[in-house]
């Protein structure tokens, strides 16, 4: 019978990261078509139409583009052409005088890296500026014109991108977010349901493996936050998507009660198990209250997405609060006192995030007004 079950974790285990691998791939495949469609005009432009020699960099400043579509695109696409300028003036002036070689491509480089640190450029800058001196340096100074065609290469491929990214292919934000945030919020709830059961059944171990599962979802949920900028990012710039700016950016307001939302929430299970390693007293209500806070936790996503009142959400994080003064009636360990505190905590940002003003909110979660 053990060896069954040991057999079973790998099976469970290999067929989560497949689904998690399957998830990744429906929310970024949309930007590798993109990318593609965009690398491709950027080239027949600049070959094709205004004849630049060298229009290899046309498609790569498409691709950069595009990729800075998970985040803030407008900061990072200027700066990608400010450290393509940085690096044509350094770069050509010095090979003028200098000439072309492996030991002038070195100075080069490390001038233009080091003008861009002058200039306070991020990394972004100091790497377009380093990869333009390269290709500057390692050419004849016959060929001063190639700095004038890589520059119209870059505002091609930025453009290109541009156009291609808000008119052509542009992103369905609330899909796009639906995809990126909804595995981290089905894993917070489904983390939640496990913890409930753990105290149910006083199992210390299955605890443990719901918390160490929560922490393993922190990488996801990090990107979450660029995923939702892309998005209202579209849906401002994007006639297409000009509809969703709404809820996009209500969305993006609560995604602050959110994160401090699920900082709290693993704060909880790392209680809920010292709890149970301690044998303290849990009254049924504790571990319900869990359960409920997951799924007001989902709910509250959903409703969001849906351009709906979180109603549902709110209803179910208030029958929180009477799990919770259930189970205080009953009485609880010190542990689990805290448990109580993190949870009146989530409720209160829930409750914030679905509408209510703080000192209202944390009223019902039965919190200090001031805190």
């Amino acid at each position: 019978m053990r060896s069954r079950r040991r057999g079973a974790r790998p099976a469970k285990s290999a067929l989560r990261e497949g689904r998690e691998a399957y998830e990744r791939l429906r929310t970024y495949l949309i930007l590798a078509v993109q990318a593609g469609v965009a690398a491709g005009l950027a080239w027949f432009v600049a070959s094709d139409v205004l004849h630049n020699p060298q229009p290899l960099f046309a498609p790569a400043a498409a691709v950069g583009t595009i990729a800075a579509a998970i985040g803030n695109r407008a900061r990072r696409t200027l700066e990608l052409l400010a450290g393509v300028i940085l690096g044509v003036l350094v770069g050509n002036g010095l090979i003028r005088f200098i000439g072309a070689g492996p030991i002038q491509t070195g100075v080069v480089v490390a001038l233009a890296i080091s003008a861009a640190a002058v200039f306070r450029g991020t990394g972004a800058v100091m790497v377009q500026a380093g990869s333009t001196a390269v290709l500057l340096g390692t050419v004849s100074p016959e060929r001063p014109d190639l700095a004038v065609p890589r520059t119209a290469n870059a505002l091609v491929g930025v453009l290109v991108a541009i156009v291609v990214a808000l008119l052509i292919l542009p992103l369905n934000p609330v899909r796009i977010v639906h995809r990126a945030a909804g595995p981290t919020v089905d894993a917070i709830a489904r983390e939640m349901t496990a913890t409930a059961n753990a105290m149910v059944h006083r199992d210390v171990r299955q605890a443990e493996d719901a918390l160490q599962r929560l922490r393993a979802a922190e990488a996801e949920r990090r990107n979450t936050t660029d995923v939702v900028a892309a998005a209202c990012e579209v849906a401002l710039l994007s006639p297409w998507r000009r509809r969703r700016l709404g809820i996009m950016r209500r969305y993006a307001r609560a995604a602050e009660h959110l994160e401090l939302a699920y900082t709290s929430s693993r704060e909880m299970l790392q209680w809920a198990v010292s709890a149970l390693q301690a044998r303290e007293t849990l009254p049924a209500g504790l571990s319900t209250a869990i359960e409920h806070f997951g799924q007001a936790f989902r709910l509250l996503h959903r409703d969001f997405l849906a351009g709906r009142e979180p109603d549902r959400a709110r209803e179910r994080a208030l029958q929180v609060i009477t799990d919770i003064n259930e189970a205080c009636a009953e009485g609880v360990g010190s542990s689990g006192a805290v448990v109580v505190s993190q949870l009146r905590v989530v409720v209160s940002q829930l409750l914030q995030v679905s509408g209510l003003p703080q000192t209202e909110a944390n009223q019902q979660a039965g919190l200090n007004p001031d805190v």
